[in-house]
This record gives C-alpha cells, sequence and structure tokens, in this order.
C-alpha cells in the first residue's frame, strides 16, 4: 500500500539531533514513501551529516542558515541538486539565547537578544517559505513547529513572544500563498525532551503540567506523534487547510485545570 507521502519530495529545515522533532518528522515522512532532504548550519551541520546515517534512507544534507540572505537566494539551485521541485516543507527552526531570554528573564532581556529570537524564530518561516516558493506548485504544504503562544508559560519568556509571532506570520502566509495554491499550518506540540528544551531553566516544571492535566496522557520522549501530524498536514488529506494550528498535546490545551 502506497504511504501518505507516496512521491512527494520534503525539506525539513532545522534537523540537529535525533532527538529533535525534525528528525522524527524526517523519519516518518520517508516511512510514508517521500523524498527527504534536511539542513542545518554552522558548527552544527556536522552534526546533521552524521545523523542523517540514522534515517531510514540517508538524505541530502543542505546548509541553510535562514537568517543569511545569501544562503536562501543560493537554496533553490541547491535543491534542485537534488530533486525538481518541492511539496513540502517543514520548519523546524527556532533559537532564543538562554541565558539572557528564558528562565524568568523576561522583565531583562535584551533587544539584541529579543530580535535574533524573532528572526530566528519568527520571521525565518517567511523568509524559508518565499525562498521555497518557486519550487512548489499548488497543493504543496508548508508546516511549522510552535508551543501554544496564546497564554503566558513560566520559563518561557522571550521565547513564546517569538511564537507568538510565528503563529501570526503563518496566519499571514496562508493569506498570502493561498492564492497560489500554497498551504501553510502549524503543529502546536506539548513539551517534548529535546536539545532546545534542555536549554530552558526550569522547564522541568512546566513539563510536570502535562502529567496531570493531559486527557490522554503525554510522553515527553516520544516525537512520533508530532511527526505524523506534520507529515498528515503536508499531505493530500488537507487539501482546504491553511492558516491552522493543530494541538498534540495530549489534549492540555483543551483543558481548564
Amino acid at each position: 500500500m502506497a504511504g501518505l507521502l507516496e512521491g512527494k519530495r520534503i525539506l525539513v529545515a532545522g534537523v540537529t539531533m535525533d532527538s529533535s522533532i525534525g528528525f522524527a518528522t524526517a523519519k516518518v515522512a520517508q516511512e510514508q514513501g517521500a523524498t527527504v532532504l534536511i539542513s542545518n548550519f554552522g558548527r552544527a551541520l556536522g552534526i546533521t551529516r552524521r545523523i542523517a546515517k540514522r534515517l531510514p534512507v540517508e538524505p541530502p544534507v543542505l546548509e541553510l542558515d535562514v537568517t543569511d540572505p545569501a544562503h536562501l537566494a543560493a537554496l533553490p539551485d541547491a535543491i534542485r541538486e537534488h530533486v525538481d521541485g518541492l511539496d513540502g516543507v517543514v520548519h523546524s527552526i527556532a533559537y532564543g539565547n538562554p541565558e539572557t531570554l528564558l528562565g524568568g528573564k523576561f522583565l531583562e532581556g535584551p533587544w539584541d537578544d529579543v530580535a535574533q529570537a524573532v528572526h530566528v524564530s519568527a520571521y525565518s518561516l517567511k523568509s524559508l517559505s518565499v525562498a521555497c516558493r518557486p519550487l512548489m506548485a499548488p497543493g504543496s504544504g508548508i508546516v511549522g513547529l510552535t508551543f501554544d503562544a496564546t497564554v503566558a508559560w513560566p520559563v518561557y519568556d522571550w521565547m513564546g513572544v517569538a511564537k507568538a509571532g510565528l503563529e501570526s506570520c503563518a496566519r499571514y502566509l496562508a493569506r498570502d500563498l493561498g492564492p497560489v495554491g500554497i498551504r501553510v499550518n502549524l503543529v502546536s506540540a506539548g513539551p517534548l525532551k529535546t536539545l532546545a528544551a534542555k536549554a530552558i531553566p526550569g522547564f522541568e516544571d512546566l513539563e510536570a503540567l502535562w502529567e496531570t492535566r493531559s486527557p490522554l496522557g503525554w510522553d515527553n520522549a516520544d516525537h512520533v506523534p508530532t511527526a505524523k501530524a506534520v507529515c498528515a498536514l503536508l499531505s493530500d488529506f488537507f487539501p482546504a487547510t491553511t492558516g491552522e494550528i493543530v494541538h498534540v498535546d495530549g489534549g492540555f490545551h483543551a483543558m481548564g485545570a
């Protein structure tokens, strides 16, 4: 039986460790029949190239810094070296300086670090989408990853603000890319044990909330449910869905207490 993404070409931007949501998404996408490309940059690029060997099929690894205009301009040609177009793009990218922006430092967060967090975590969704647009035909999808930005969380601080920007950015992209047939959606996952989460001081306290309030329960070491949701949104089974945020959090977001 054909997989959900049979024949589709997917770029997963922002894969570092095999404990990342991006890695899990790349793995599920391959298992569902997709041809996958992954990306990273700088010092992490070497790690990504080693980690890529752990996927079912070793994918091409592209160097891509989404804050670098030269990298973005070169991206279409870099992708065309491996595939002749894209059916899906996954934005698995976020960064906020944990020493200045997270762990209860909201009132002290300096603008330069806030600007970097917003650029990397929110504006880059627009940058990546625009860079990939020439390769994407009607019916293609873009999916980003968020952490519910409708409320203020303990310790999350300026990353919460950046995620709010990401969520708004996704809605405006859905508005502007919808006329050319490109869907833009987000997946809002519960807290997962990732490299990014480890960098947040006090994140364990936030994770603990899910233990008692998620009606379906929550396994913070299981990235597969989130990866499956991303792949579902990239598939042909959501042809008329855009500007949406799909929660994969065990139902936590719907509970009042």
